[in-house]
């Protein structure tokens, strides 16, 4: 194994089901790698909270709880042979895409984020086409506060019509509870239903080997001139992982609550570390800290405890 996920399992369930109490239309989601706890076993999971699961793509609606209907987030060219999944649209070529489909259709309206969606138009184009339309959809984007994407969202409700669910996202329970009670809603929640209480979750990768090294010597893909005397630490994880830099250019590990070094960019199954000579240094075999957004690292071990 070179990435490990260790889970407080009474902790994190007790969130888990702390936010679905907390929110009435809640649509869990489980799409991607399963948020890092695998797509199988998170569905299962999900089932518990609610009978409608979020899922990313058409792909993914293979080998969900029985129990479930799924709802596809991304629109789709090509629709399921089954009707049963709720499909998502965003413009009039995603309609004309599932015209002859007859399954239901939620309609993405625009928001700042300016992926897919359309204006409120698109309502009745779906249903000209057949599609029975059960909702609509409005995803603002991550960036700005609470009050900004409530305020995107609220701009569009006196276009919908009342019959229709409004389905938002990226809104905390507290704000979504807040909207206007013109119209009936539904919470695509993911992060923070599954990591919201992070003390919950504790991600690792393994050392594979370690190597000394002096001033002026080069190693690693690109001969990399090393900073000064000290070690260099060859970790598990890599790009095949969904390791990369942090955001800011900083190295995601950590060993004994410092953060590692990163000699370059980590590589497909492998991150070279360095350690200055001097500083707690781990052996091979041992276990370094993964400071990584679960929603973007495969993991190869799933530990409860």
């Amino acid at each position: 194994m070179t990435i490990r996920l260790t889970v407080n399992r009474e902790r994190w369930w007790n969130h888990v089901v702390g936010v679905a109490d907390e929110v009435d239309g809640l649509i869990p989601v489980v799409k991607g790698n399963g948020y890092g706890f695998g797509r199988a076993g998170l569905a299962i999971a999900a089932s518990k909270l609610s009978p409608l699961l979020a899922v990313g793509t058409v792909h993914e609606i293979v080998g969900l709880p029985d129990e479930v209907t799924p709802v596809v987030l991304t629109p789709t060219w090509r629709p399921p042979d089954t009707t049963e999944p709720v499909l998502t649209v965003g413009s009039n070529d995603h309609i004309a895409a599932l015209r002859g489909w007859q399954g239901r259709v939620i309609v993405k309206l625009s928001s700042g984020m300016q992926r897919y969606g359309g204006n409120i138009d698109l309502v009745a184009a779906a249903q000209r086409a057949g599609l029975r339309t059960v909702g609509v959809s409005i995803h603002p984007p991550l960036a700005g506060t609470d009050d900004d994407h409530r305020q995107q969202i609220v701009d569009h409700l006196p276009d919908i019509d009342p019959s229709l669910d409004v389905w938002v996202s990226h809104l905390f329970p507290s704000t979504y509870e807040s909207l206007p009670d013109s119209h009936r809603y539904k919470l695509r929640l993911g992060t923070y239903l599954w990591h919201g209480d992070r003390e919950a979750l504790h991600l690792e990768a393994d050392v594979i080997d370690t190597r000394e090294v002096r001033p002026g010597d080069r190693a690693g893909y690109h001969l990399t001139e090393v900073p000064g005397a000290g070690t260099l630490v060859m970790i598990g994880a890599g790009t095949a992982n969904g390791v990369a830099p942090l955001s800011d250019g900083r190295s995601p590990f950590h060993h004994r609550r410092q953060r590692m070094a990163l000699l370059e960019s980590p590589h497909m199954h492998t991150s070279m570390g360095f350690v200055p000579a001097g500083d707690p240094c781990p052996r091979p075999g041992d276990w370094v800290d993964l400071q990584r957004p679960l929603i973007h690292t495969a993991v190869d071990e799933l530990r409860w405890i």
